[in-house]
C-alpha cells in the first residue's frame, strides 16, 4: 500500500470498531477463560495490595492524634504502631509479588494460544486469501497484535478491577472522617469522567490507526528484505530509502498525532485531580480554622485523598492502555473471524488406498476475479501410471491447473475428479495426501539437506533419503557438499543453484511414495546440463517399481516429448490434445511452439 493511501485510509478510519469495543473485549475474556483462576487469583492479590496501603494513612491519623492528645504517647505503642505498618508493607509486597506473577502466567499462556490460534488459522485459509495480503502485515497481526493483548490481561483487568475497589474503600473512608469534605471531594470527578469519555471517542481511534500503520511497514520491510537482491542488482537503492522515508514519516507522524493528544489528556486530568486537593486544602483549612476537624482528621483526609485521585488518574490511563491492546485485538478477530473459502463438506471422506489415481477435468472455468477467465471449459483426463504434459505460451493458465488439483483454489464450475470421483466429496488433507508437487519457484527450509528432502515424511531413514536423491538425480552435488546430506542450505536454499533445489524437491516428491506427482516448470530455469538430469531424474520416476501419474507442466517442450499425452492450452483453454508425433503432425500450435524452440537452440548452439 502507498504512503498516499495509507494516509487515505487513516484519514477515513471510524472512531468505532466495527464490533464495538465491548464486544471485542468480551470476546477475549471468554477466551482467556482457560486462565480465568490466575486472573482472578491476580486481581485479589493487587487488591489485597491496594487495601493494605489504607493502613499508612490510618496509622498516620491514630499517631498524629495520639501524639497532640493531652496524655501524649508511650513508647510501646509507637512500637506497636510501626509493626502494623511493617507488617502492612511486607503483605502488599507478597501480595504485588502474587499479583505480578499469576496475571503474568495467564497473559503469556493466552497469547502463546492466540498465536497458535492466528497461525492455525493462516494455515487453514486458501491461497485466495493471500492473494492481496502482505506477509509482513500478516505477521505483525499474529506476533504483535497478539502481543498487545498481553497488557490487556496481565494489567488493564486486574488494575481496573484493583483501582475501582479502592476508589470506593477510600470514598467510603473519607465519608466517615468528614462527609462535607468528602463532596467537594467529588467535584473534579464528573469533569475527569468527561475528559476520559472525550480521550475515548476523539483520540482512542489515532492508536488504533498506529497500529494499522505499523502493520503496514512490517509487510513493507518484509518486501524489501526479501527483494534486496533485486533492488541491489537494479540499483534502486536511492529510489527504495526515498519510499522508505515516505513511509517511515507517515509511520512517526501518526505516532506523534496519537501521542501529542495522549499528551494533552494526561496533563488534563492531572489538573483536574491539582484543583480537587487545593478545594479540600481550603475547605479543610476553613474547617481545621473553626474547629470542625482535628489536625490528625484533616492529615489523614490528605493521605486518603492521594490514594483517592491516583486511581482515579490511573483509569484513565488504562483507558488508553485498554484501547491500545483492544485495536490490536480487533485485527486479531478481523483474521480469526475470517471464513476459508475452501473446507470439506460434512460427508467428506479419505481417498481409498485401491482408488485409481487418475486425474480428470470435466468442464472446468476458473477465474482469479470476476473479470477474466483464467481457465474457460477444461476437459482432459491424466491416466495412472501415465506421463501427461500441458504446454502453452506464458498466462495459458497452466501453474493454474495444478492450484486446482491441489485444492489451493476452487473452480467457478465444473469439476475435478480423482480416480472418477469428484475431489469435493473427498477431505482436503486426504487429496493432499495423494498429491506430491514440485514448483517452479521451490521453497527450502533453512536446515539440512536431508532434512529438506524428509519434510513431507515423518520418521524417514538416511537410506530412504538417500534412495530418493538417487532416484531424483541429486545425490552426486550433494554427496559433494562439505557434509553432504548434512549440509544447512540456508534460508530458502541460498547457497544452492536453481537445479539443485529443483532435483531436492523432486526427492521430497520421491520420498513420499504418492501416487500422483506433479512436476511444474521443472526446467524453466535451468542449463542444458541441469535440464538433462532433471529430465533423467524424471525417466526415473516413470521407470520405478510404482509408477506414479506425471503431471508435468513445461514450458520447454524437450522435457515433455516423451509424454504419452501433451494438453496444449491457449488462453485457457484446451487447444490441442495428443502425443508428440501426433502434434507435430497437426502442424498446430505446439508444432510452430517446437519450431520456435529448436530454432533458439539452433542460435545457442552456433
Amino acid at each position: 500500500m502507498s504512503k498516499s493511501e495509507s494516509i487515505k485510509n487513516s484519514r477515513g478510519l471510524s472512531g468505532k470498531n466495527s464490533r464495538g469495543t465491548l464486544r471485542t473485549l468480551f470476546i477475549f475474556i471468554k477466551k482467556a477463560k482457560k486462565y480465568r483462576k490466575y486472573i482472578v487469583f491476580a486481581a485479589a492479590a493487587l487488591i489485597l495490595s491496594s487495601l493494605l496501603s489504607l493502613f499508612t494513612p490510618y496509622i498516620v491519623q491514630l499517631l498524629i492524634s495520639k501524639l497532640t492528645a493531652a496524655e501524649g504517647v508511650v513508647l510501646n505503642e509507637l512500637v506497636k504502631l510501626g509493626v502494623i505498618l511493617v507488617a502492612a508493607y511486607l503483605g502488599r509486597a507478597v501480595c504485588r509479588f502474587i499479583s505480578l506473577s499469576q496475571s503474568h502466567v495467564a497473559a503469556w499462556n493466552f497469547v502463546g494460544e492466540l498465536t497458535l490460534e492466528c497461525y492455525d488459522k493462516l494455515q487453514s485459509l486458501s491461497m485466495r486469501y493471500y492473494s492481496d495480503k502482505q506477509t509482513g502485515q500478516l505477521m505483525s497481526t499474529m506476533l504483535n497484535d497478539s502481543r498487545q493483548l498481553e497488557l490487556l490481561i496481565a494489567h488493564s483487568l486486574p488494575d481496573l478491577c484493583s483501582n475501582v475497589i479502592i476508589i470506593i474503600a477510600v470514598a467510603v473512608a473519607l465519608l466517615i472522617i468528614n462527609p462535607v469534605l468528602m463532596l467537594l471531594t467529588m467535584i473534579p470527578v464528573p469533569f475527569i469522567i468527561f475528559v476520559s469519555s472525550l480521550f475515548s471517542t476523539r483520540v482512542a481511534p489515532l492508536f488504533q490507526i498506529n497500529q494499522k500503520v505499523y502493520a503496514e511497514l512490517n509487510g513493507l520491510t518484509q518486501e524489501k528484505l526479501s527483494g534486496m537482491k533485486e533492488i541491489q542488482a537494479n540499483s534502486k537503492e536511492k529510489f527504495e530509502h526515498g519510499r522508505m522515508k515516505d513511509f517511515c514519516k507517515h509511520y512517526s507522524f501518526v505516532n506523534i498525532r496519537a501521542n501529542y493528544a495522549g499528551a494533552l489528556f494526561h496533563p488534563s486530568v492531572e489538573l483536574l485531580t491539582s484543583i480537587g486537593t487545593v478545594i479540600v486544602l481550603v475547605a479543610g483549612g476553613f474547617f481545621v480554622t473553626n474547629g470542625k476537624m482535628d489536625v490528625a482528621e484533616i492529615v489523614g483526609f490528605f493521605m486518603y485523598l492521594s490514594l483517592f485521585y491516583t486511581p482515579l488518574a490511573a483509569l484513565s490511563r488504562l483507558n488508553e492502555d485498554v484501547q491500545n491492546a483492544l485495536a490490536s485485538g480487533e485485527r486479531v478477530l478481523n483474521l480469526l473471524e475470517t471464513e476459508p473459502d475452501i473446507v470439506d463438506s460434512n460427508d467428506a471422506v479419505e481417498i481409498s488406498v485401491d482408488a485409481e489415481p487418475e486425474i480428470t477435468f470435466d468442464d472446468v472455468t476458473f477465474s482469479y476475479n470476476d473479470d477474466i477467465k483464467v481457465l474457460e471449459n477444461v476437459s482432459f483426463t491424466a491416466k495412472a501410471g501415465e506421463m501427461t504434459a500441458v504446454v502453452g505460451v506464458t498466462g495459458a493458465g497452466k501453474t493454474t491447473l495444478v492450484s486446482l488439483v491441489e485444492k489451493f483454489y476452487q473452480p467457478d464450475s465444473g469439476r475435478i475428479l480423482y480416480g472418477g470421483v469428484d475431489i469435493n466429496e473427498y477431505k482436503i488433507d486426504s487429496v493432499r495426501s495423494k498429491l506430491s508437487m514440485v514448483m517452479q519457484d521451490i521453497f527450502l527450509f533453512n536446515g539440512s539437506v536431508a532434512e529438506n528432502i524428509a519434510y513431507g515424511v515423518d520418521n524417514a531413514t538416511p537410506e530412504q533419503i538417500k534412495a530418493a536423491a538417487v532416484i531424483a538425480c541429486a545425490d552426486g552435488f550433494i554427496s559433494r557438499m562439505p557434509e553432504g546430506y548434512e549440509t544447512q542450505i540456508g534460508e530458502r536454499g541460498v547457497k544452492l543453484s536453481g537445479g539443485q533445489k529443483q532435483r531436492i524437491a523432486i526427492a521430497r516428491a520421491v520420498l513420499r511414495k504418492t501416487p500422483v506427482i506433479i512436476l511444474d516448470e521443472a526446467t524453466s530455469a535451468v542449463d542444458t546440463e541441469t535440464e538433462s538430469e532433471i529430465q533423467r531424474a524424471i525417466e526415473n520416476l516413470r521407470s520405478g517399481d510404482t509408477k506414479p501419474t506425471l503431471i508435468v507442466i513445461a514450458h520447454r517442450l524437450s522435457t515433455v516429448r516423451r509424454a504419452s499425452s501433451i494438453i496444449v492450452l491457449e488462453d485457457g483453454k484446451v487447444a490441442e490434445t495428443g502425443n508428440h508425433e501426433t502434434l507435430i503432425r497437426a502442424g498446430g500450435i505446439y508444432a510452430k511452439l517446437c519450431g520456435v524452440q529448436d530454432a533458439l537452440l539452433d542460435i545457442k548452439q552456433a
